[in-house]
C-alpha cells in the first residue's frame, strides 16, 4: 500500500508566463480555460478513416509543446522536467520479495521530455484512452528513509537514493467523463492506471547501512543491480504509483484547460453522447 502526503510541484507565481510559440517569446495571460484552437494541436476527427495516426500526432505535438511551455501548465507544476515532487511514503508488507517501509523526499523526476507517443486510441463508445508511450530513460532522485529488507538483506539507512529505468514503454489506460463548459466540450479524468516495462532498472542507494560498511553498501548495490528484476519487483508499487499521479495530475490540467473539441473535431456534446449511451443499455 502506498499513500501520498504533501504531493505538490513548485509553483510559479502571477498570471504572466512567457509561452515560446513558433520560436519567439510571447509574453501570455494565462486563462481559465482556451476559447480558440492553439496552432500547435492538430484537429482529428474521429468518425474519419485514419483518426489513430491522427491522434498519435496531436498528442505528441502536445506534449512538444508542453515541453516548450503552456503557461497554464507552468504556473501550476513548473517546469515538467524535470518534475518536483515531495514526500512520498511506500509500504510493503508479507511480501516474498520484500517488506520494506520507506519515505522518499524531495523528489525529482526527469526524462518526460523525451516522451514519444507511439499511439494514441481513444474509444468512440465511452471515450476512454489507450495511449502507449516510449521513454528512452526515466530517473528518480530523493532523499530516503529506509527500514526492512529486499531479497533477504536487510536494510536500515538514510540517504540518497537513485531510481534510472531504461527504455521503458508505458501504456496509460485512462477513464474519462465528458462535461461541457462554456459551450465547448472537455475530458475529465476521473482514473489513470499504467502497465510499464523496460530492458533495465539501475538503482544506488547510499548510505545503506548509515555508514558503517562502505564495503558492504557498494556489494548490496551492485548485488541489486544484478539482480534488477527483482530489484524492481520489490519497489513496483512505489514506480508505478508516481507514475500514475504525476499522469493523471498533469493530464487533468491539460484537459480542463484544452476542449475535447480542439482535439477532435467532431466530438459530441455530453449530453447527445450520453442519452445515446442510456438509449443503448
Amino acid at each position: 500500500m502506498i499513500s501520498t502526503r504533501n504531493f505538490s510541484y513548485s509553483i510559479l507565481g502571477g498570471l504572466l508566463a512567457i509561452l515560446f510559440w513558433n520560436g519567439a517569446a510571447i509574453p501570455v495571460v494565462a486563462v481559465e480555460y482556451y476559447t480558440e484552437k492553439p496552432s500547435f494541436l492538430p484537429s482529428c476527427r474521429i468518425y474519419e478513416p485514419g483518426f489513430t495516426k491522427c491522434s498519435t500526432n496531436s498528442i505528441q505535438k502536445l506534449i512538444d509543446q508542453l515541453n516548450i511551455g503552456i503557461p497554464e501548465i507552468v504556473e501550476k507544476f513548473g517546469p515538467l522536467d524535470p518534475l518536483h515532487v515531495k514526500d512520498i511514503i511506500f509500504k510493503q508488507d508479507n511480501n516474498e520479495v520484500a517488506t520494506l517501509r520507506a519515505n522518499l523526499s524531495q523528489v525529482v523526476v526527469s526524462g518526460f521530455s523525451q516522451t514519444k507517443i507511439k499511439e494514441s486510441r481513444i474509444s468512440k463508445k465511452d471515450f476512454n484512452w489507450h495511449t502507449k508511450i516510449f521513454l528512452p530513460k526515466l530517473r528518480l532522485d530523493a532523499k530516503y528513509k529506509m527500514f526492512g529488507r529486499i531479497l533477504l538483506i536487510p536494510l536500515n539507512g538514510t540517504g540518497n537514493i537513485l531510481i534510472e529505468i531504461e527504455n521503458l514503454d508505458i501504456l496509460v489506460l485512462t477513464k474519462t467523463k465528458l462535461y461541457e463548459k462554456g459551450g465547448f466540450t472537455f475530458n475529465n479524468i476521473t482514473a489513470v492506471q499504467v502497465r510499464l516495462n523496460m530492458s533495465r532498472v539501475i538503482t544506488h542507494l547510499d548510505n545503506l547501512f548509515n555508514g558503517q560498511s562502505p564495503e558492504v553498501e557498494s556489494s548490496t548495490n551492485q548485488f541489486f543491480n544484478d539482480n534488477w528484476r527483482d530489484f524492481y519487483e520489490a519497489l513496483k508499487p512505489l514506480v508505478v504509483d508516481t507514475v500514475e499521479k504525476i499522469l493523471l495530475d498533469v493530464m487533468s490540467a491539460i484537459f480542463h484547460l484544452i476542449p475535447a473539441n480542439f482535439f477532435i473535431e467532431d466530438i459530441p456534446t455530453p449530453q447527445q453522447f450520453y442519452a445515446n449511451v442510456a438509449q443503448n443499455l
